[in-house]
C-alpha cells in the first residue's frame, strides 16, 4: 500500500469527523440518486449554507461528487437556473492502522479460484459464511435489513423486496464478476438458510448496485436473466457505475 495514497484515505475519513458532515454524508448516499442542497440540509435538520458548506467540503474529500440540475421537474425558459446537487463519489477509500492490504490477496486467491476450477467449492465456502453470519448474529425476520446494513450492503425496500445499494466486494466483482457474484449469493443464501426469515435470495443486477436481491417466499422472484444463475452478460450491470 503507498503511502500517500494512505495518507489521502486518512484525510478523505477525516472529513466525516464532525458528526454534521457525516449525517450530510450518509443522508446523500442513502438516496441512491441526486440530492440538493436544501434536501440535505433538511433532513440534516440544518439551514442550507451551512449544509452547503459540508457538503462542499465532502466533494473536496472525493467522498461525493457534484453536479447541476434542475430540481423543478420544468424545463425552457421561466425553468430556473439548475441548482448544484450531490452523489455519492465514485472512490473508495479504506483505513486500517497500520496499514494492510486484504485487497490484493484477495485478488489473488479468486484467481487461484478460477485457474483451479474450483467455483463450486467457493461457493460452498460462500454458503457456510453465511451461515455463520447468521447463527452469530441469530437474525430474525425484522432483522434482517439491520444485519445487511451492518455488513455494508446499504439494504432499501423496493415494491416489496429488499435491494441492496452497495456491493461489499465492489472491487473484486469489478475484476471476477462471475466467482464473486455468485459467492456473493451463496452467502446471502447461507444467510437465509439458517435465519428463517422466509426470504429468497436471487440474482437481479442493476447498474451501481449489488447484483443480489431479497424476494418473499420461495417464489417471490427470479433473477433478470430468468433462471438464478449469473451469466456473463449480468457483470456489466451489476458492477456499472
Amino acid at each position: 500500500m503507498e503511502i500517500e495514497a494512505h495518507d489521502d484515505d486518512l484525510d478523505a475519513v477525516g472529513a466525516l469527523g464532525d458528526p454534521v458532515r457525516r449525517a450530510l454524508y450518509r443522508f446523500v448516499v442513502g438516496q441512491g440518486r441526486d440530492v440538493g442542497r436544501e434536501e440535505a440540509a433538511t433532513a440534516a435538520g440544518i439551514g442550507r449554507t451551512l449544509a452547503a458548506f459540508h457538503l462542499d467540503k465532502l466533494v473536496e474529500a472525493g467522498l461525493l461528487e457534484q453536479g447541476f440540475r434542475r430540481l423543478t421537474g420544468r424545463t425552457g425558459p421561466g425553468s430556473g437556473r439548475p441548482a448544484k446537487v450531490y452523489r455519492r463519489g465514485a472512490g473508495e477509500r479504506a483505513v486500517s492502522l497500520p496499514p494492510r492490504d486484504y485487497r490484493t490477496m484477495a485478488l489473488i486467491l479468486a484467481e487461484a479460484v478460477e485457474t483451479l476450477g474450483g467455483e463450486e467449492q467457493a461457493e460452498a465456502a460462500a454458503r457456510r459464511a453465511g451461515e455463520r453470519l447468521a447463527a452469530a448474529h441469530a437474525v430474525p425476520d425484522a432483522d434482517l435489513s439491520a444485519l445487511l446494513a451492518r455488513r455494508g450492503y446499504e439494504p432499501y425496500e423496493e415494491d416489496g423486496r429488499i435491494r441492496l445499494r452497495n456491493c461489499p466486494f465492489h472491487l473484486l466483482a469489478d475484476d471476477r464478476p462471475l466467482l464473486v457474484c455468485s459467492m456473493n449469493l451463496a452467502l446471502c443464501q447461507g444467510l437465509l438458510s439458517a435465519s428463517g426469515t422466509g426470504e429468497t435470495a436471487v440474482l437481479d443486477p442493476r447498474p451501481g448496485e449489488c447484483c443480489v436481491v431479497f424476494s418473499p417466499g420461495p417464489s417471490g422472484g427470479g433473477a433478470s436473466n430468468g433462471d438464478g444463475a449469473f451469466h456473463e452478460g449480468d457483470a456489466s450491470k451489476s458492477n456499472e457505475n
